[in-house]
């Protein structure tokens, strides 16, 4: 991820209205939340959310589609896995002893489920 992108999203970040936002997306993924939910949940008006929403969208942060006549925005998750890649590139001079901590905390609270193997059958 390029150093303009990252300030970009970044700056996005950098309003509270908007950190909430995605957090809250974050929260509801794969799904997403119409853009009206998002602006209930969070107690701001719907245009002041739609203008919030757009400022997420053009730093990449969140993507949106149309079903019926709602908005149905999501975080991009790719996008937040780059910035968090980026930000940890370098990390502590590659001593694995002081990024572990760092590394540790960013363990999902929900790790994916391991497939099963199938076994296949000789007939």
């Amino acid at each position: 991820m390029e150093s303009e992108r990252i300030i970009l999203a970044l700056a996005a970040l950098a309003q509270p209205t908007r950190l909430d936002c995605f957090r809250l997306l974050v929260k509801h993924e794969p799904d997403g939340l119409p853009a009206g939910e998002i602006a209930a949940a969070l107690a701001v008006p719907h245009n002041t959310m739609s203008a919030h929403l757009a400022v997420l969208a053009r730093a990449g942060l969140v993507r949106s589609r149309r079903e019926s006549r709602s908005i149905i925005y999501r975080a991009d998750l790719a996008v937040l896995q780059q910035m968090t890649l980026f930000l940890l590139k370098d990390c502590c001079g590659g001593r694995p002893e002081v990024c572990a901590p760092v590394i540790d905390s960013l363990t999902p609270c929900c790790p994916p489920a391991k497939e099963k193997r199938r076994v296949r059958s000789r007939v």
